[in-house]
Formats: structure tokens, sequence, C-alpha cells
């Protein structure tokens, strides 16, 4: 039986490939390749030696995924990552986001019931806890109003796929609400690389350091944290890639909705990750200090305890290790 990866080609969807194919799983992969090369596709067979089944294919494309789902009756489960992914570009393009993300998935999961596939995890975020009154979150945290459209997005697709389980019991839904993933693969394959301007701190500080970019642009210093820097959880990705196999390994045993936080439970400030990285792979970043970015909040991390104690997943390594991997990946694709 195969898994579907939505979004396969990406960065954090890729370096989930590469853990399922190493557990043992047939993976299919789509991709309609907007913000993503399938480029990753080849280096994930590097990286296993086994070979992917890819299809480009947007989401919303209703017959295509009709003719995929026909032609290939051995999918069992779908992990959903497709959808646009940046606070700022969101605020500034709410309707192309609204339209993609929940419409695309409106149309996945259509398309799946019909098929009779009702195992999905999906790809959310902790934007969903909004501005939270406490850190760190749990999932019992309430879910808030998102301070971007992006986040909203988030918030919808979970609401829907609640709605449709509740409906029908017989989907099995978990929902994965990531920190903020960060470095790359050790062998240094792939990694984050956007096109463009990145909107993540991390390929935002790599392009710094490797050249491309002039200096790191830091948004707001007047928050309530100690450096006044914003504060998050920064898990890395090989770490947030080995949940989705436990999360695999849950949907499958057909337990309805599932919650769980991806995260280190530690919360590192902007600043704190540009010394990190500086310390961990000897260069300097330079930076200024801008207006606080539409969108934003002070602080967020996260209580990772459920995952551990329901999917036996813990993320393992720590800051050094993410900055390393993430410098070690910039270098061999600015080659």
């Amino acid at each position: 039986m195969a898994i579907l990866v939505t979004g396969g080609c990406g960065f954090i969807g890729s370096h989930t490939v590469v853990e399922l194919l190493n557990a043992g799983k047939d993976v299919i992969v789509i991709d309609n390749l907007d913000n993503s090369s399938e480029k990753s596709l080849e280096r994930v067979k590097e990286i296993t030696g086994k070979d992917v089944t890819f299809y480009k294919l947007d989401i919303r494309d209703r017959e295509g995924l009709e003719k995929l789902f026909t032609d290939r009756k051995d999918i069992e489960g779908c992990i959903h990552f497709a959808g646009k992914k940046a606070v700022g570009e969101s605020v500034a393009f709410p309707w192309e986001y609204y339209e993609n993300n929940i419409g695309g998935t409106l149309t996945l999961i259509d398309v799946m019931r019909k098929h009779g596939v009702k195992n999905l995890i999906f790809s959310s975020s902790s934007t969903v806890y909004g501005d939270p009154d406490s850190v760190p979150v749990t999932e019992e945290s309430p879910v808030k109003k998102c301070t971007n459209p992006y986040g909203s997005t988030k918030a919808m697709q979970e609401t829907i796929l609640t709605d449709i389980q509740h409906a029908d019991s017989e989907w099995n839904i978990v929902l994965l609400r990531y920190f903020n993933p960060i470095g790359a693969h050790k062998s240094g394959k792939i990694g984050e690389d956007p096109n463009g301007i990145p909107n993540n701190l991390m390929p935002y500080i790599t392009q710094v350091a490797v050249g491309k970019l002039e200096y790191l642009r830091v948004f707001g210093d007047d928050y309530p944290t100690p450096d006044g820097t914003g504060i998050r959880d920064y898990i890395h990705v090989v770490d947030l890639a080995k949940g989705h196999v436990c999360a695999v390994n849950k949907v499958m045993s057909g337990t309805g909705v599932n919650i769980y936080n991806l995260g280190t439970g530690n919360g590192y400030s902007v600043l704190e990750i540009i010394q990190a990285f500086e310390k961990a792979n000897d260069v300097k970043i330079p930076y200024v200090i801008k207006e606080r970015r539409e969108g934003d909040i002070a602080t967020c991390y996260a209580d990772p305890k459920k995952a551990y104690e329901e999917l036996g997943w813990k993320a393992e390594y720590d800051l050094e290790r993410m900055c390393k991997d993430s410098w070690r990946f910039i270098r061999n694709v600015s080659k």
C-alpha cells in the first residue's frame, strides 16, 4: 500500500519522503512545483537509493486527482503538505491564500472520500494558537483568531477536517501543528532554498551567509522578550519528518481525530538564532533592525509531551546541529 504526499517536493515534504522511504513505505508524490523543484526528489533518490513516483499535479485539479486515485488503487492514506505558506505574503494576497489552501484541501478530500481513502495527516501550524495567552502551548490551548490569513487557512482546514470526521467516522485524521522547522538533511542534498527573498528566518540567514543577500532584516526589536526580538520554537526538519512516520502509524490505527504539537519545547529569539549560527559555522551575519512585520507575535513555543506519550516521538537534534546542517546544505547548492 502507498502513501500519497501532496507538496512532496517542498522543504518539509522532501525530508518526510526520505523518512517514509527509510521506514519501508511506498510513496507517491504530487506537487505543482510552484515554489519547489522536482530536483529535490532526485536528491531523495540519491539519499535513499529508492525511486519515488511523481506526478506534477495541483491539488485544485479535480480531474487530475480523479485520474490519480483511479489509476493508483493502492493509496491507503495521504500526508497533506501542499499549500502556500508565507505569513507576510498572505497578508498582502489573502484571496490567493484562501483560494489555494482552502479550495485545494476541499477538492483533495472530496476526491479521497469518493475513492474510499479516508486516512489523512494534515500539515498544520502553531499559528493556529494566534498570540497565545501563555507558553508553552499545549494541544488544549485555545485556537484563537489568527494574526494572518496563512494561519487562518490552517485553522479553517483543521475545522473542515474535524467536521468531516465527525460526520463520517470512517475518516481518521491527524493534525500536526508544527513549530518552526529549520536545518537540513545531514547529506547536504536537500534543505530549504526558496525562490526569491526568503520569508523564514533560517533560509534568510543562510542566503546572507553565502553572499546572496547583503544583510538580514530583523523585524522588530521592541517585543516584550529579553532582547526585544520574537521568540519561537525551532525544530530540526528531520525530527519533524520522523514525526510524520509516527503519525502514519497512528492514523492507520483508526482513532478518529488526533492533534499533536511537533516542537522541541525550547524558545529562541531571532538574535539568539543569529548568534548560534555564527558560533556553529564561524561566519558573520550582518543584520539591520526593521519595523515589526504585520502578523507576527512576540513568543510561541511548544509543550510536545503529548506527541511523546502517544506517538513515541521526541525531537532529538539541538540548535547547533540545526545551524550546521542548514549551512552545509546552502553551501552545497550554491557551488
